[in-house]
């Protein structure tokens, strides 16, 4: 990784699971030179999978090869003495620490950010942890499933108020981790361009709750400006604005706009029902949705996902494909840009993953090695760390 935008940089990531697997991951993509330190049972990213066949294999699992390629891995228990003193070596060289420990563990494990910058000024220590590092719930465990409704988006992903049969929803998978992932990652290289003017390194402090309070867009405003609670199935005053499913998929239509919703009209062969009075308008339309939903629906069922996105297109009718994992694996637009890459592991095999969310014209990501076996480098980073901490 000799030409990367981080070539140089050097990290320490501490912990398990993705949040600050991924956000170290974004820099080791950039050519950072990251040391994962897991513990010697290994992290817990190694059990969850998906596995090739679906046999269980901590050396094979999907998600851990994915967060941990062009990293470089040691093995330190940090409840031992030599094991801190063995980690204390390593943050001597490194710019950067991430972690990702519960609270109440950091201080049994000595590696709480300030206590890890007490003797290394130059440090940045980024603490992600569920609540924040202060506040009544400091110490409280909680995982995705947990945050998605503390940090507000299950109720979003529900029906609302009045909608009792349509319950909160959480989101698939670690995506709330995956949030704090790229918020310490930002934040970190805040704090890396601050001390390149001060000399000095700092602590950055990440709550996953605050990461998804914050990508809640407007849903704050609309109860002191509009008197309405926010969420996926609310009232909306104007329509269409809603999923439909057709023959081979669904697709989402937005035709509010008086040209808009004319020209679908048009596409449907100007049917007797869509002159009708309670329609005339797209008010009109959002106040009558529930008679008029079934007879576009009826229509929709018939058609072809493919083939009404290109039509409706042509005519300046808003619409969109609901994509399938196949859809974006398949995509014409994602492989011509070259966006998905294979990561080719000894015991993993050939895997297909998404590339960077980003493209640096200079100075590109790219995978130089993949994820490292269970304490792979130990003696090698050690290695380098010879010289006693001072």
């Amino acid at each position: 990784m000799s030409s990367g935008a981080l070539t140089n940089l050097r990290v320490v990531e501490l912990g398990s699971g993705v949040s600050a697997a991924y956000a170290t991951k974004l820099f080791a993509d950039l050519g950072a030179d990251v040391v994962k330190v897991e513990l010697p049972e290994g992290d817990e990213s190694r059990h969850a999978g998906p596995f090739p066949g679906g046999v269980p294999d901590a050396r094979a699992s999907g998600l851990y090869l994915y967060l941990n390629a062009n990293k470089r891995g040691a093995v330190l228990d940090l409840r031992r003495e030599q094991g801190r003193r063995d980690l204390g070596r390593l943050l001597a060289r490194a710019d950067l620490v991430v972690e990702n420990f519960p609270p109440p563990e950091l201080s049994a494990l000595g590696v709480e950010p300030e206590a890890l910058r007490e003797s290394r000024p130059h440090l940045v220590a980024t603490s992600i942890t569920p609540f924040g590092l202060s506040g009544p719930h400091r110490d409280h465990k909680a995982y995705d499933l947990n945050l998605w409704n503390a940090g507000g988006v299950a109720y979003l992903n529900g029906g609302g108020p009045g909608t009792d049969d349509l319950p909160p929803l959480a989101t698939f998978g670690h995506q709330a981790s995956f949030q704090a992932g790229v918020n310490a990652a930002i934040g970190s290289l805040g704090a890396l361009l601050a001390r390149r003017r001060t000399g000095r390194g700092q602590t950055v402090e990440v709550s996953v709750q605050e990461c998804l309070v914050t990508i809640l867009e407007l849903t704050y405003p609309f109860w002191p400006y509009c008197g309405l609670t926010a969420s996926r199935l609310g009232a909306k005053p104007i329509q269409p604005l809603d999923f439909f499913e057709c023959r081979d998929g669904w697709i989402y239509l937005c035709a509010v706009e008086e040209h808009q919703w004319r020209s679908f009209v048009a596409f449907l062969g100007n049917p007797e029902w869509a002159d009708l009075e309670i329609f005339s308008d797209r008010l009109q339309r959002g106040a009558n949705w529930d008679a008029l939903q079934p007879m576009i629906a009826e229509w929709m069922a018939e058609q072809s996902v493919r083939e009404l996105y290109s039509a409706l297109q042509k005519r300046r009718v808003p619409v969109a494909p609901v994509s399938t994992m196949a859809d974006l694996l398949d995509s014409e637009h994602l492989n011509a840009r070259g966006f998905f890459a294979v990561i080719e592991h000894p015991k993993g095999g050939s895997l297909r993953v998404p590339g960077a969310p980003f493209v640096l014209s200079r100075t590109p990501w790219r995978l130089a090695r993949p994820a490292p076996e269970l304490g792979q480098h130990t003696a090698e980073v050690l290695g380098e760390s010879a010289a006693p901490e001072e």
